[in-house]
């Protein structure tokens, strides 16, 4: 019979690392005597992130002896002491090939149900002090699990611990764990699994995700239990020259530029709601920039139509606005992008202001292509008549939806706006207005705009009864950061790295709109991001977790360590990549 060889906590506290302070409570040290088990967690223990750790379904840690037999001998260590992976329980046996999800357990009082291996970041390597070990823990399939308290008690060091229930289909943590993290989804495994009522909340939906996937795509677009994206693979790699062949006003400030191919054959389609890359010789000496532009014509027509706003000291809208002009040649990457029109039934909002609306009409032009029986909201916000473009397309792209309706506000109209024929009320779109249309809670929204427009939006579609989930929102600059545990700091512009220039390739950021010079003294692209104050998403610096799976737009990289699974076609993990040459990335 297994046994409770101890019981750790530690209260969160803040930890100095690589200059930044992360506040965590994997800092655990055992308990001499009795302890409490509550629902939620143990007495004197917590955790520093309830976004990746705590919580009903990871209440306590378990790990076992043997992992630390394991890891002694595999590192050459002998400081490894019970509470040195962040455990609650220290147990003599519970293996993580032999534990299935579902099982349950009790020790004294307490009754424990597993329910997900533990899901590794960065501060494990923090506390062992190891870098690599969140990957290690799982390419060694030694992850340990989490259990929920069916009922609450006193443990103590030295109890035994007795299986009382088996867990339904038989899935051990070691198998579930590679199921998520290692190449090979098995459908019928996935399906087996998601079987199981003790499985969390959130390793249900990534694997639900990675069933939705399926086999046939997998090797292009990537894990989508990880990232949670569908995004088909980028047509082509890197920039292609295309031709200018249409170049025309359509409101005052918004200039459109159409491309095609420059023998005429038709370009590959993308999803409504994608954008492209486009590099523009704009620079003060006639270098080249780098901008995303959303595009907004129909996916099927062979050309593609960007939207360009005219900003005050904008050097790439200035230079599209002025300089480009039918015929010229620009170099363009493939479109990209997880902002997309899924092919649901569910109702739709499609909600912008400004310049925005140029990813939500591309979804009107395929919605009004299929005479789609969808209800539709056209929300849209613009400052009058001479500011509103596309005005005359998306009402006759409106006529095709016989469960469409438009609702257009002019936040200043003109004297000669007509209400009731060129916009609907005049205002801004607020919360208020939202309600009065009294949208359904079960749509799907799309949002573009401005980004405090979008935040203000989001947050009033919420309180209309939509879930968060399904509002979607297409940022044109640099995406929010993730740094789980990172003690917050007064946020910075991107800018080059402090010091003397790099000697390596060139790293475009091109969201933050900066170039700047590689040093191979940073170790990764993800520190080099860092280092440039570019806002990036990470956590677990080893390859395991795709939260950095960026957009590589051009150039090629090198792996310092192999991912355990490589990322979608066209993508790369900055934490363990190295540029080889002069890159592009969606940052």
């Amino acid at each position: 019979m297994a046994k409770l060889v101890s019981v750790n906590v530690g209260r969160p506290k803040s930890v100095s690392w690589q200059g930044r302070t992360v506040f965590t409570g994997i800092w655990k040290t055992p308990v001499a005597g009795p302890c409490v088990v509550r629902r939620l967690n143990i007495d004197g223990d917590g955790q520093g992130d309830l976004d990746g750790h705590g919580g009903e379904y990871r209440a306590v840690l378990v790990y076992q002896l043997a992992s630390y037999d394991h890891w002694a001998a595999e590192l050459g260590r002998d400081d490894l002491k019970p509470g040195a992976f962040g455990e609650n329980f220290t147990v003599d046996g519970l293996p993580d090939d032999e534990v299935c999800i579902g099982d349950r357990y009790r020790i004294g009082q307490v009754i424990l149900e597993v329910t997900q291996p533990r899901v590794t970041c960065y501060r494990v390597g923090i506390r062992v002090g190891e870098p690599r070990m969140p990957a290690l823990l799982v390419s060694h399939r030694r992850p340990g699990f989490y259990c929920r308290v069916l009922a609450e008690g006193e443990v103590e060091a030295g109890q035994a611990v007795e299986k009382i229930a088996d867990g339904p289909q038989g899935v051990t943590v070691a198998e579930i764990d590679a199921l998520l993290y290692l190449p090979g989804h098995p459908r019928d495994a996935l399906e087996r699994a998601l079987r199981i009522p003790a499985l969390s909340p959130g390793w249900k939906w990534s694997l639900q995700q990675l069933l939705d996937q399926g086999a046939v795509t997998a090797t292009t677009t990537g894990n989508s239990g990880l990232t949670g994206s569908n995004s088909p693979p980028p047509a082509w790699a890197g920039f292609r020259p295309l031709r200018v062949v249409v170049a025309r006003d359509e409101s005052r400030s918004v200039r459109s530029v159409s491309l095609g191919d420059a023998e005429g054959a038709p370009l590959p389609e993308w999803q409504p709601g994608q954008s492209i890359t486009v590099r523009i010789p704009a620079g003060p000496n006639g270098e080249s920039l780098i901008r995303n532009y959303s595009l907004s014509n129909e996916p099927g027509a062979g050309i593609y139509r960007i939207s360009v706003k005219l900003e005050p000291g904008g050097a790439v809208s200035s230079y599209i606005h002025d300089h480009v002009r039918r015929g010229d040649m620009l170099d363009v990457a493939a479109p990209r992008g997880t902002f997309f029109l899924d092919d649901g039934n569910d109702p739709l909002i499609l909600l912008s202001a400004g310049v925005g609306v140029t990813p939500v009409l591309s979804m009107l032009h395929v919605l009004a292509k299929a005479a789609s029986k969808r209800s539709i909201w056209w929300v849209h916000g613009a400052r009058d008549g001479t500011e509103h473009p596309f005005a005359a397309e998306a009402r006759e792209l409106l006529r095709a939806l016989p469960n469409g309706q438009s609702h257009v506000f002019y936040s200043r109209p003109r004297a000669t706006d007509r209400r009731g024929v060129d916009y609907d009320e005049s205002g801004r779109v607020t919360g208020d207005r939202l309600r009065a249309l009294a949208l359904p809670a079960s749509a799907q929204a799309f949002l573009c705009g401005p980004e405090q427009f979008m935040d203000e939006i989001a947050t009033a579609l919420t309180g209309c009864g939509l879930d968060p989930a399904r509002i979607h929102t297409e940022k044109f600059g640099a995406l929010a950061g993730l740094t789980p545990g990172i003690a917050p700091t007064a946020a910075k512009p991107p800018h080059p790295p402090d010091g003397p220039v790099g000697p390596g390739p060139e790293i475009h950021f091109a969201r933050s709109a900066l170039s700047a010079q590689w040093a191979p003294t940073y170790g990764s692209l993800l520190a080099f991001a860092e280092a440039c104050d570019v806002p990036t998403r990470w956590s677990c610096r080893s390859g395991v977790c795709h939260n950095c799976e960026t957009a590589l737009v051009s150039g090629q990289v090198r792996y310092s360590v192999d991912p355990l699974e490589p990322p979608a076609r066209g993508n790369v993990l900055l934490c363990v990549s190295t540029p080889a040459e002069d890159v592009v990335l969606d940052l």
